[in-house]
């Protein structure tokens, strides 16, 4: 089922944009796009004549191809390029496995695997791709931490301003227990604050702490810090970031 006609209704009656109503109906946003257009070239009116039926609008919109076909199902159903779909997920931060299969879906429309299969099969690929260290972590020895992902935004209830925060986070390595909160900068004095409150969260502090990604950013907030300061700092303070 095409679902046109929620399209347009959320589109042209509540004008909600094409992102919000992909969400809505379950489809991409892609296909919203099409059909906002197919509809624009179509000439029919909104709001639509009480006798055009969702039958009477995909035929004015699709014209011969609305028609349903026997179609021959493939004996397998097809597969994606898991390594393509590797890289992509790679590439772009913002990119979700979940995107990438609705844009499969949209491929294969007669014939795809669910999201729960799909996943499955990646999972697999993934897994028979190249080993790497597993690294084993035992209670309270580690706790990983960083500024997480895109900036996120923040809603004041009283004003509705909406501001920009970064999200640091601190995970215990044996058990994934996980602290988070916002900042408004990822400046040195938000990264030190974040630590301490989240040892206080945590009730106690662990053996190491380690920033993946912005280790670098780390230790050179604290080395210009030291420098503008004018006053010494351990050689610990930066190797506990690794």
């Amino acid at each position: 089922m095409r679902k046109i006609h929620d399209v347009l209704r959320l589109h042209f009656g509540l004008q909600l944009p094409q992102r919000q109503i992909a969400r809505s109906v379950r489809l991409s946003q892609s296909t919203i796009h099409d059909y906002i257009g197919r509809f624009e070239q179509s000439g029919l009116p909104w709001p639509l004549p009480d006798d055009c039926d969702e039958a009477k609008l995909e035929q004015s919109l699709f014209g011969a191809a609305a028609t349903p076909k026997p179609v021959a199902r493939p004996s397998r159903r097809p597969l994606p390029d898991f390594a393509e779909i590797g890289r992509e997920l790679a590439a772009n931060r913002h990119t979700s496995l979940q995107l990438l299969w609705e844009e499969y879906r949209d491929r294969n429309p007669e014939s795809h695997y669910s999201y729960i299969s799909f996943w499955r099969h990646f999972d697999r690929w993934r897994a028979s791709q190249d080993v790497v260290m597993r690294q084993q972590h035992r209670a309270g020895e580690k706790l990983f931490v960083d500024w997480a992902g895109a900036k996120i935004p923040v809603h004041d209830p009283e004003t509705g301003e909406v501001h920009q925060a970064s999200l640091f986070v601190a995970v215990l390595g044996a058990s994934s227990y996980t602290f988070a909160e916002a900042a408004p900068t990822q400046e040195l004095e938000n990264w030190i604050g974040g630590h301490i409150r989240a040892l206080e969260f945590l009730g106690g502090a662990t053996k190491l702490w380690r920033a993946h990604h912005n280790s670098g950013y780390a230790e050179d907030r604290i080395m210009r810090r030291k420098t503008r300061r004018d006053h010494t700092i351990s050689p610990g303070a930066c190797t506990t970031f690794s």
